[in-house]
Parts: C-alpha cells; sequence; structure tokens
C-alpha cells in the first residue's frame, strides 16, 4: 500500500514540476531574442539596431521613415502590452479584457469619444506625418507577426495582439490631452458643492487670482449640485489606473553666458503617474541627415523630449483652463435649446464588451458644445456636456511634434509649438545660441466668465468665440536674464491679454530652481543633474514658523515639534521631519475641510490651499486664528505616527514611509502576479520639492514624480544626460524590467552617444 501511495505521489510532483516547467517555458519564450533578422514591407534600405546594456537601442537608418518603422519594432519588442493597454483604454476596451472592473474607464472614453477624434484628425494629417505613423505601424506589425502570442507574457492568456495601425498611434496623444487638462473636473467639484457651503469657501478652494482684467466671475446653480457631485463619482480619477495628474514637472535653461561651456543648458523632467513599466523609453536615432535621442513614448515614432543635432526640448504642463461644462436645456426627447432654436443631438450606439458579462449599450449623445458627459450610466437630467479644446476637430499634435523633432533653431521650434494642438504645454527648448519657451497649442476665448463653473449652454452668453495661439500665446526669446524657468507656476504675467485661466499652482519649485540657479552663475550639465534631485522645500519654510510657534501637548509631539525647528525643509529620506511634516500638514487640511463641510474630493491642491489658509488672507477658514487647529492636528498626526511607526520621533525616517511605488496596471490586483509587477524603492522629496514624489493620502507612498530626467550640453549635445525609471522592458522576467531603478532614485545618469560601450544585442531589419 505504501509502495502505491509513494508512486502516485512521485507521479503528482512530476506532473507539477513539468506543468511548472512547461509555464516557465512559454514564458521563457515571451523574452526577445539577442539577434534577430527581420524583413519589414516598406523599407528602402536595411536598418541596424543595437542595444546596449541598458537595454537602448540605436537606431541606424536610410531616412527617417525607416528608423520609424525601426522605433515600431522597438516598441512593439520592449513594451508591446504597455501599448496595447494605452490603445484599449483610450478605445474604451479595457473591460474586453479585465471584467467589470473598468467599466467607468471605458465609459468615460466611449462617451468623450477619443477614438473616434482619433479617426476624424488622422484624415486631416499632412502626408509626411501620416507616412511616419504608417511606417510605425509596419514595425510593431512585424513584431506581432513574428511572435503572435508571445509578443509579451500577458498575451499567452489573451491571445496574439491586433495589428496596430495609425489611429492607435494617435490616441496616445489624445489620451494625453485628456489627462493634463482637468479643468472640467474643477468646475463640476465646485459645482457639487453649490448651494451646500458658502460661495467665499468654493473660491478659495482654489486660492482665488484677484488679477485686474480677469473677465467676472461665473456663479454656480445650486439646483445642479447633486447631479455634478453623482458625476464626479462616476469618473475615474488620479491615482486610479490609466489615469495621470493633472500637473506636473521642472524645466529651466540658462544661456551661454551663465554656462560653464559658453553654450546653453537645458534641464527638464516630466512628473507623471509612476507605473510598470513606466511611461518613457529611451532610444537614439541616427539618419544621415538627423541624430535623435531622448525619451519616447510606446505607441508613436517620434522624440517626445530630448534633442536632435542643434536643439534640445522639454515640456511642462500650463495648467491653462482650456475645458468648460454646459448646463443644456432639453427640448422634447431629441433636442436641446441653442439661441438660434432647438437642434438635435446627434446620437451614436456604442457597444462594451465585458469579460465573463453580458455586452453593455451605451447611447453616446453630442451637443454643439461636445459630449454629454451626464450619460455616462444612461440619459440623465440635467444634460451636462463638456468642451474640450483637446477633442476639438483639427487637432494637429503628431503633425506639431514631427515638425518639432526636424526644428533645428529656437524660431523653428516655436513655429512646431503652434502646431502641437493638445495638451497645453510649456516648451523649453535651447539652440547652440538661444533659449526660449514657448505656450503650445489652442486656447479658448469665451464669450463672457471665467470657467470656474459649468454655465448655461442655450443663451451662448458663454460660448467659445475663437481661439488663441501661437503668438498670441505666452512666449519668451532670449531672455535678457539668461534663465528660463518654469514649474507649473502661472506663466503668463497678470496683464496679460488673453485669459489663460482661473486657477495656478504654487511656485514652490520655480523659487527653488531660482536660488540654485543664483548659487551657480556658471553651470554644467552635472550641476543640473545635481539640482534635479534637490529635496529642499520652500514651501515647508514658508510654513515652519507658522508651525514651530504651536506648543506640543506630550512629550511625543514635544520631540516632534523640536525636529522640526532644527530642520532647513529638506525631505531627505533618512529624516524624520518630512514625514512629521507632511502627516501634520495631511490632518490639518482634513480638520479644515471637515469643519467647512467639504470632501477632501472636492477641495483644491493640498499645498495651495493649506498654505492659503494660515495666511492673514485665509485665516478665517479657522476663525481668524488657526492655532486651535493646528494643535489637534498635530496631536492626531503623532498618534497615527506613532502607531504605525513606533513610540520615538527621532526614528520615524521618511524614505521607508515614503517608498516610490511602480505597480502593473493590469496584473498588480492578482495575488502572485501583483507582487512579481509592483517595485518598491525608499524615496526622497514630496510634492513641493524637485525632487518631486507626490504621497499618496493616507499611505504615504509616492505615486507621482520624474519618470525621465533629461539634461541637454548645447555645446556636446552627446554629452546629454539622461535617465527614465524603473527600465527599459515591460517583460517582468528581463533584466532591463528594473535595472534603473536605483539609479534613477539615487541620481545617476547615462549618456547616448553614437555608439554603445557594450552591445548586449543586435537586430537587422531588412527590406
Amino acid at each position: 500500500m505504501w509502495r502505491i501511495v509513494r508512486n502516485v505521489l512521485i507521479l503528482l510532483i512530476m506532473i507539477v514540476v513539468l506543468l511548472a516547467a512547461g509555464v516557465a517555458g512559454l514564458l521563457w519564450s515571451t523574452l526577445p531574442s539577442s539577434t534577430q533578422d527581420v524583413h519589414i514591407a516598406g523599407l528602402s534600405a536595411p536598418v541596424s539596431i543595437t542595444l546596449d546594456q541598458n537595454g537602448i537601442p540605436r537606431i541606424e537608418a536610410a531616412n527617417a521613415l525607416d528608423a520609424a518603422a525601426a522605433m515600431g519594432f522597438v516598441h512593439a519588442r520592449d513594451r508591446m502590452f504597455q501599448m496595447e493597454l494605452m490603445r484599449r483604454a483610450a478605445s474604451g476596451q479595457l473591460s474586453e479584457i479585465a471584467g467589470p472592473a473598468t467599466l467607468p474607464i471605458d465609459r468615460m472614453m466611449r462617451v468623450l469619444g477619443l477614438r473616434v477624434r482619433a479617426e476624424a484628425d488622422l484624415a486631416i494629417l499632412p502626408p509626411d506625418t501620416r507616412a511616419m505613423l504608417d511606417a510605425y505601424a509596419r514595425g510593431v506589425n512585424a513584431w506581432i507577426a513574428r511572435r503572435g502570442r508571445r509578443a509579451a507574457p500577458e498575451f499567452l492568456l489573451l491571445g496574439s495582439p491586433k495589428q496596430w495601425t495609425p489611429v492607435d498611434s494617435l490616441l496616445w496623444g489624445e489620451t494625453m490631452g485628456l489627462w493634463l487638462s482637468a479643468n472640467w473636473r474643477t468646475e463640476l467639484s465646485r459645482q457639487a458643492l453649490a448651494g451646500k457651503v458658502p460661495g467665499w469657501m468654493i473660491d478659495e478652494l482654489w486660492p482665488p487670482d484677484h488679477t485686474t482684467g480677469n473677465p467676472a466671475a461665473s456663479r454656480p446653480a445650486p439646483r445642479f449640485a447633486d447631479a455634478a457631485s453623482h458625476l464626479l463619482d462616476l469618473l475615474p480619477r488620479f491615482p486610479g489606473a490609466f489615469t495621470q495628474p493633472g500637473e506636473a514637472s521642472n524645466a529651466w535653461a540658462v544661456d551661454g553666458a551663465h554656462s560653464a561651456t559658453g553654450a546653453p543648458l537645458l534641464a527638464g523632467d516630466p512628473h507623471l503617474a509612476f507605473g510598470f513599466p513606466g511611461i518613457w523609453y529611451l532610444a537614439r536615432i541616427d539618419t544621415p541627415t538627423e541624430t535623435l535621442a531622448g525619451a519616447t513614448a510606446p505607441g508613436i515614432p517620434f522624440i517626445v523630449l530630448g534633442r536632435n543635432r542643434d536643439i534640445a526640448w522639454t515640456f511642462t504642463t500650463t495648467g491653462a483652463d482650456t475645458e468648460d461644462v454646459f448646463i443644456e436645456t432639453p427640448v422634447g426627447d431629441n433636442d436641446y435649446a441653442t439661441p438660434d432654436g432647438p437642434s438635435r443631438f446627434v446620437v451614436r450606439h456604442e457597444i462594451i464588451k465585458v469579460k465573463g458579462y453580458p455586452d453593455q449599450l451605451l447611447t453616446v449623445r453630442e451637443t454643439r458644445h461636445g459630449p454629454v458627459i451626464s450619460d455616462l450610466e444612461g440619459a440623465q437630467r440635467p444634460i451636462l456636456a463638456v468642451s474640450m479644446a483637446s477633442l476639438m476637430p483639427g487637432n494637429m499634435a503628431a503633425a506639431g511634434l514631427l515638425a518639432l523633432n526636424r526644428a533645428h533653431t529656437v524660431a523653428e521650434a516655436g513655429a512646431a509649438a503652434a502646431e502641437i494642438t493638445a495638451p497645453i504645454q510649456n516648451l523649453t527648448v535651447a539652440d547652440k545660441q538661444q533659449i526660449a519657451l514657448f505656450v503650445t497649442g489652442r486656447i479658448p476665448i469665451r464669450r463672457a466668465g471665467d470657467g470656474a463653473f459649468p454655465v448655461r449652454g442655450d443663451d451662448g452668453a458663454h460660448d467659445w468665440i475663437g481661439w488663441a495661439s501661437g503668438d498670441q500665446l505666452p512666449h519668451v526669446v532670449a531672455p535678457t536674464s539668461g534663465h528660463l524657468i518654469n514649474a507649473n507656476e502661472r506663466v503668463a504675467p497678470p496683464d496679460f491679454p488673453v485669459f489663460m485661466g482661473r486657477d495656478w499652482f504654487g511656485d514652490w519649485r520655480a523659487r527653488r530652481i531660482r536660488e540654485l540657479l543664483a548659487a551657480t552663475p556658471h553651470a554644467t550639465a552635472a550641476d543640473f543633474a545635481r539640482m534635479q534631485l534637490d529635496t529642499v522645500s520652500p514651501f515647508a519654510r514658508d510654513l515652519l514658523p507658522t508651525l514651530t510657534a504651536i506648543h506640543g501637548n506630550g512629550m511625543r509631539a514635544t520631540a516632534a515639534l523640536d525636529l522640526l525647528s532644527h530642520w532647513d525643509g529638506s525631505m531627505a529620506m533618512n529624516l524624520p521631519q518630512p514625514l512629521i511634516f507632511n502627516a501634520w500638514i495631511d490632518k490639518f487640511v482634513d480638520l479644515v475641510l471637515q469643519q467647512a463641510n467639504i470632501p477632501r474630493a472636492n477641495a483644491g491642491p493640498r499645498s495651495e490651499f493649506a498654505a492659503f489658509v494660515l495666511s492673514p488672507r485665509g485665516a478665517h477658514w479657522c476663525g481668524g486664528d488657526c492655532t486651535k487647529l493646528l494643535s489637534a492636528a498635530l496631536e492626531a498626526s503623532i498618534a497615527d505616527l506613532s502607531t504605525r511607526f513606533g513610540p520615538d520621533p527621532a526614528a520615524w525616517l521618511w524614505g521607508p514611509a515614503h517608498q516610490a511605488v511602480f505597480a502593473h496596471p493590469f496584473l498588480r490586483q492578482l495575488p502572485v502576479l501583483g507582487r512579481l509587477t509592483t517595485l518598491r524603492i525608499d524615496s526622497p522629496g514630496d510634492d513641493t520639492t524637485l525632487d518631486r514624489g507626490v504621497p499618496q493620502r493616507g499611505t504615504f507612498n509616492s505615486i507621482h514624480g520624474p519618470s525621465f530626467r533629461g539634461v541637454y550640453d548645447l555645446a556636446d549635445l552627446d554629452r546629454s544626460l539622461f535617465v527614465v525609471t524603473p527600465g527599459q522592458s515591460g517583460n517582468p522576467l528581463s533584466t532591463h524590467a528594473r535595472d534603473f531603478l536605483v539609479r534613477w532614485r539615487d541620481g545617476e545618469t547615462i549618456m547616448l552617444g553614437p555608439t554603445a560601450t557594450t552591445v548586449t544585442a543586435s537586430i537587422r531589419l531588412l527590406p
């Protein structure tokens, strides 16, 4: 009997081992080989691709179209599933593979119609832009045809990805245009509070802009508050999967008089949601007439942030108001009111496939202002429609980005900026003689109002009546100071003739950049790279005198205050003060909002609001004196920190509490795979430091920061410095999936010179 049991056990073990070996073999087969010869239709000549020790490709091609095909191939090779998720998210097709959990994203994307608009925009693109997108798609599809369901590990379960199309590439720009402009949500948040709290409170959740010459403020109608609140509950928001924060990034430049080399220097680091894989992919392209190097985005063939042979560029979010919500008046079942009489809704029907569940039918209506967002869960009253600059016809962002890649002077880059219709960004650029800043895209001109609240749509009083773009928008070329700085603070001067918006972010990071530049009169690229790692918060420095004037109750509160009194505002990993400070400010904001009966989700940005309330202009939120609320917030935050991190405040270190988290958007919820595809690392900084690491409320996890850093030396662009995180590959089994993570955190950089120090893979693409 024992012999039979033993043999059965041995057999079962062998079966398990064989199954495990089979699964491991399948997973291993998704890793790309180190040498490949691949034929791609449409190539004019062979293309050489070498990958270095970091997994970064160097592409040598006969022309830009062949290089675009090669870029499509390497993007698919390393990031095919990321590209699949991007096009599914933008098309409203996630639930087909993820089930009902992603229905909110799918419904929003179908209502906004990103894919419908990308299809329309493709038809009007110039032939050279369309040719680049076609070539890129051929490269992606060559990988898909060669690998099938082994194109990435996730496709082993999902089956082979569909063919890539130029429309899929345009969806990347449509997505960024949506996520990097968030005013419609701010309008809905304000509207949701109408009639429930005093009007001055709603106005001051974003510190008000009282600039002379601003248009008269629009006012909310309280009867629509519940509808706005309900709609906000339906909308996905950051930090949820497949979402992005609405503002971020640092950029600065100096001219040759302020650099050690006598040529301009430029630094840029876009701040976006952390993820696995990261949003950026480093590459270098060489053709007989051009060199391009920097950060690409899987899904498109262009360098998004980087340099060519003569210029370098980077982007920061402007924060301009390019979205408005309109309250439409129904006329019967199929029409709505306009100044010219009733007009028929434009209607389309969308079928959303849901894995494991019946298909869902969604009827989407549009008015002259835009899609009816209140239809997210079926026709609703009142009818709320949204106008978004990024959704308007004629989006030429792809053509503008191609023009920027081809620009060779500051002036040519400025012309390209006007073509990048969405999102609205600050383009900071340098050539070998000059530095400049241009606001890209188009800003709506309103007949009336400041875009702060939803407005009536039937009378035309607040309609958009035109656009401001190009030279009509803020721009600075060769400033006399020799410096250009933007870190998402207000870019337009108060007397600027075009109204850019009501709500602006604080200037703490910009102030710190100015301090550091003043201390470095003749900077080098290495100096700029060190500046990108700076963790001193001017915001914390501003508030410390107020905070340390509070008297603590109990030994721990007293110890915490003593620590803060000897602190310079540095959000370094090995200090307890950043944890004490951020926990205290979080709790203080919570108490202020609770006292006012305002949900945190309806408030403006934390740091801007806290600074306003603790200033003489905002002290009325506390009844004129914030001492009591600050003391209560200190006690509550110290009690919470003691429970989580132990009894000794001096032992509470910021780094371990503030880990940067890079999680797979699709697999992160699964028990085993979630662990394999979630990366964590102790990290410095917070939301007001140059080395930015935005703490997630409640956990302190860093979820938003510099996913890419670039520093460009116009004296020798081959000596420019780069880093991305966490790695080049999206395959969890690859050695290049996470090999930049520690180096990124610690400030190491690499160069993308013409040849690799070590070649780890070689690909030949053949006609």
